[in-house]
C-alpha cells in the first residue's frame, strides 16, 4: 500500500472538474445530502426552544441535541464495514431510509420522549449516510478531485448557515415546527435520485470475504452509551462528578476500537490524522453552541445579531475550503491542517480572552470568523489525507473512523462543557469555563498536528 501524504495527485494531466458531465449529477447529489443535513440541524437549533416548550420538554432539551451526535456514531461504524463489505450503495440507501424515518417521527412527535426518539433516528442515519458518501467519493472520483468535492461538502453548509434559521423561523411561525422536520423529507428523496445512476456501477464493489465486526459496533453502542449517561448523570446532585468522569473514561475506551490503532497516543501518521481531527472538532462545536448565548446574555443583542457569528464563522469556513480546493497540490495538506488547527485555536482562545476581560461583543465575533477559516482548512484536507493513506479494504473503516472522530469528540466535548457550564454558574463565570476547556482542546490538536505526516524511512 503506498500513501499520499498531499492528499492530492502531482500527474501533470488535469483531471475534469467535479462539475464535468461525468461527474455533475453525483456531486449535485452528494452535496445536497450534506445540505440538507446541515440543514436539518442548524434549523432544529433554532426551533427546539419552541419545540421544547409546546411539548413540555426541557428536561429533554440537551439530550435532543446530545442523543443525534451519539448515535451518529454506531451508524458510522455499520456504515463503514457495510461498505467494506458490499460498497457504499447499500449503507447509503439503508442510511437516508433511516434518516427520513427519524425526519418522520420528529415531525409526528406528540411528545418531546417521541421527537427525541426520532433525533436519535436521525443521527443514526446522518452519521451512516456520510460515512458511505465518503465511500463513495473514494471511488468515484479520481484523488486530484478528492480535495475539490470535500470542499463542496464544507460549502454545501453555508447556506443553510445563512437561511436555516430564517427559513425555520418563518415555516414555525406560519404553519407549526413539525414542518421544519417534515419538508426535508421530499427534498432528501429528490437528492438521493440524482446520485442513483452514479452508484449503479458500485453495486456489490466491496470485498465479501471482510467479516462483519460485531465487536466494533458493540463498543460504538457502549460508546454512545457512555456519552448520553454523561449528559443525564453529570448533575446527579453530589455524586454527578464521580459519574461524569466514569462515564468519559468509559467513552474513551470505548471509542479505542473504533479508530486506527494508535489513534489516542497520536502515532504518526493516519492515527494522529484522525486523532487531530475530533480534537479540532471538539475544541470548535464545543464553543459555538455557547458564543450567541454569550452575546445575548452578556452582551443583550438579539438572537438575529447574535446568530450572525455562526453565519461569518461558516462563511469564512466555506471560503477557506473553496480556497484550499483550487489551490490543489500546490497546498501540502499536512501543512493546510497545521494551519487550520492554529486558527481554530487561535479564535477559541481569543474568545475566552476576550469574555474574561469582557471586552467588546465585535472580538467575539472576529475570534469566531478565524475559527471558521480554520475548519475550512483543516476538514477538507484531513479528509482528503485520511483517503489517501488508506487501502481500498480499510477506505470503509477509515471513513468511518473519521467521522466517528468528528461525531464522538463534538459530542463528548458538548457533554463536557454543559457540566461545567452547569457546575462552574455558583462560583465563577461559566463561560469562561466552557471556552477554557474548548482552548485546551484546540492546543492540543495544534500541537498534535505535526504528527499527521508519517515518518519518514531512513535513507538507504
Amino acid at each position: 500500500m503506498t500513501f499520499d501524504t498531499g492528499g492530492v495527485s502531482t500527474a501533470k494531466a488535469a483531471a475534469p472538474g467535479i462539475m464535468s458531465g461525468a461527474y455533475l449529477w453525483i456531486t449535485i447529489g452528494a452535496c445536497a445530502l450534506v445540505f440538507l443535513g446541515a440543514f436539518e440541524s442548524l434549523a432544529v437549533t433554532t426551533v427546539m426552544p419552541t419545540v421544547s416548550a409546546e411539548l413540555d420538554g426541557e428536561r429533554l432539551y440537551a439530550l435532543a441535541f446530545a442523543g443525534p451526535l451519539a448515535t451518529g456514531v454506531i451508524g458510522m461504524v455499520v456504515a463503514g464495514n457495510w461498505a467494506d463489505r458490499r460498497g457504499p450503495v447499500e449503507p447509503l440507501y439503508t442510511s437516508v431510509a433511516v434518516f427520513v424515518a427519524g425526519l418522520l417521527v420528529a415531525g409526528l412527535a406528540p411528545s418531546m420522549a417521541v421527537l427525541v426518539v426520532g433525533r436519535f433516528a436521525q443521527g443514526l442515519g446522518s452519521g451512516g449516510l456520510m460515512v458511505a458518501l465518503y465511500v463513495v467519493v473514494a471511488k468515484v472520483y479520481p484523488r486530484d478531485l478528492h480535495p475539490a468535492i470535500f470542499a463542496g461538502f464544507a460549502a454545501a453548509w453555508v447556506i443553510p448557515s445563512l437561511i436555516g434559521p430564517s427559513v425555520a423561523g418563518a415555516v414555525t411561525e406560519l404553519w407549526s415546527w413539525h414542518w421544519v422536520f417534515l419538508g426535508v423529507v421530499v427534498l432528501v428523496l429528490v437528492a438521493l435520485l440524482m446520485v442513483v445512476p452514479a452508484l449503479r456501477g458500485l453495486a456489490r464493489s466491496g470485498d465479501a470475504a471482510t467479516p462483519w465486526a460485531f465487536g466494533r459496533l458493540g463498543w460504538s453502542l457502549l460508546a454512545a452509551l457512555a456519552v448520553l449517561g454523561l449528559n443525564l448523570l453529570g448533575d446527579v446532585p453530589g455524586a454527578g462528578p464521580a459519574l461524569a468522569a466514569a462515564a468519559v473514561v468509559v467513552a474513551l475506551i470505548a471509542v479505542r476500537p473504533l479508530l486506527p490503532a494508535g489513534a489516542l497516543r497520536a502515532r504518526r501518521g493516519l492515527p494522529s490524522v484522525i486523532l487531530v481531527r475530533g480534537l479540532t472538532a471538539a475544541a470548535y462545536f464545543g464553543a459555538q453552541i455557547y458564543i450567541p448565548y454569550l452575546l445575548m446574555d452578556r452582551y443583550g443583542l438579539s438572537p438575529t445579531i447574535a446568530g450572525l457569528s455562526l453565519t461569518g464563522g461558516a462563511l469564512a469556513w466555506s471560503i477557506a475550503a473553496t480556497v484550499q480546493g483550487r489551490m490543489g497540490a500546490r497546498l501540502d495538506s499536512v501543512v493546510a491542517v497545521r494551519i487550520g488547527t492554529a486558527l481554530v485555536f487561535a479564535g477559541v482562545g481569543v474568545s475566552l480572552v476576550a469574555t474574561a476581560l469582557r471586552a467588546e461583543a465585535i472580538v467575539i465575533v472576529v475570534a469566531w470568523i478565524v475559527s471558521g477559516a480554520g475548519m475550512g482548512l483543516m476538514s477538507p484536507r484531513s479528509s482528503a489525507l485520511t483517503l489517501g493513506m488508506s487501502s481500498t479494504e480499510d477506505q470503509g473503516f477509515n471513513s468511518a473512523a473519521m467521522t466517528v472522530s468528528d461525531s464522538f469528540g463534538s459530542a463528548l466535548a458538548l457533554a463536557l462543557t454543559g457540566v461545567l457550564f452547569a457546575g462552574a454558574a455558583a462560583v465563577a463565570d461559566p463561560f469562561t469555563a466552557v471556552f477554557a476547556l474548548a482552548a485546551v482542546i484546540g492546543l492540543a490538536a495544534a500541537v498534535l498536528a505535526p504528527r499527521l505526516a508519517p515518518r519518514e524511512a531512513p535513507a538507504g
